[in-house]
């Protein structure tokens, strides 16, 4: 639970600075690419959950 909130105030933190510094985001532009960042990563924790991790 500790980890997700991490990830999450990390994620949140890399999203200011991106917008502070007037830099582009590292995700892509279109819906589908972020659609595709989504299920690897749905993919990646849900592995990691069933495998014991």
């Amino acid at each position: 639970m500790i980890l997700s909130a991490i990830g999450l105030l990390l994620g949140m933190a890399i999203g200011v600075a991106c917008y502070w510094f007037d830099i582009p985001p590292p995700a892509p532009p279109k819906l589908a690419g972020a659609l595709l960042v989504l299920s690897m990563t749905a993919g990646f924790v849900a592995t990691g959950f069933l495998v014991g991790g």
